[in-house]
C-alpha cells in the first residue's frame, strides 16, 4: 500500500501528518525532492517523531541546496529533475508514505508539476488542509484540481486550531471524507503523534487503502 500526502499549499502540516501515518499504518516514508533545509530535511523530522522501531525513511532522489521551488532550486544546482528520475524505495512492511513537496501546482521542473508526478504514482492521495485565511479557496481548488486529474482522494485532514465555518464549508462543498482533525501544537513530540495516529488507523478509508 502505497499512501501520497499532498497539501493545499506550502508550510500546511504535511510532515506532521505524513508522520502520524507512517506511526498510524507501520509504513515507511519518503520525499522524492527536498528543497533546502538538508540538515534538518522534512526526513530527519519524520524519524525523528516516529515511535515504530522498525519504521524506515528513503533517501531522498534529488536534495536541492536552496529552500525556493523545486524547478528553480534545481537550476541552481545545475539539475534537471525528471520522471525517469524516480523509483519507488522497497520497504519491508510494503506500507510506504510520500509527502509530495509544497502544493499540487508546484513545479518540479519546467515541464513537470507536482500533480503531473502524482499521476505517475497512480496511488490515493490525503490531502491535507489548514486553517489560514484563504485556505477554503485554496482546498476546493486543490480538490477540484486533483479530480480533473483523476487523481484518487483518500480524504483529508485538517491541520491546525480548528475554525468551524472553514470546516463545515469544506467538507460539504468539498465532499471528501473526513480522516482526522489535527489540533496545532507548540509541543511536537513522540507522543503527540502516536496519540493523534492511534486515534485514525482504523479509520475505515485507510482500512480500505
Amino acid at each position: 500500500m502505497t499512501l501520497i500526502v499532498a497539501g493545499i499549499g506550502t508550510d500546511v502540516g504535511k510532515t506532521i501528518i505524513s508522520a502520524i501515518l507512517c506511526e498510524a499504518l507501520k509504513a515507511d516514508y519518503w520525499k522524492p525532492v527536498q528543497a533546502g533545509d538538508l540538515s534538518n530535511s522534512d526526513s530527519h523530522k519524520v524519524k525523528d517523531l516516529v515511535s515504530n522501531p522498525m519504521f524506515n525513511t528513503h533517501r531522498e532522489t534529488h536534495r536541492l541546496i536552496t529552500p525556493i521551488s523545486p524547478h528553480a532550486s534545481a537550476r541552481i544546482d545545475n539539475i534537471t529533475i525528471k520522471q525517469s528520475d524516480f523509483i519507488l524505495p522497497h520497504t519491508q512492511s510494503k506500507k510506504l508514505v510520500i509527502e509530495m513537496a509544497g502544493g499540487l501546482m508546484v513545479p518540479l521542473s519546467e515541464d513537470m508539476l507536482v500533480s503531473d508526478f502524482i499521476v505517475t504514482l497512480a496511488r490515493p492521495v490525503i490531502l491535507v488542509s489548514n486553517y489560514y485565511l484563504g485556505s477554503i479557496n485554496h482546498t476546493l481548488l486543490s480538490i477540484d484540481h486533483l479530480r480533473q486529474r483523476n487523481i484518487p482522494i483518500a480524504g483529508i485532514i485538517f491541520n491546525g486550531n480548528r475554525v468551524e465555518e472553514s470546516r463545515k464549508i469544506i467538507l460539504k462543498m468539498g465532499d471528501l471524507p473526513l480522516i482526522a482533525d489535527i489540533p496545532h501544537t507548540k509541543n511536537l513530540t513522540k507522543a503527540f503523534i502516536k496519540t493523534h495516529a492511534e486515534q485514525i488507523q482504523h479509520h475505515p478509508r485507510l482500512a480500505c487503502l
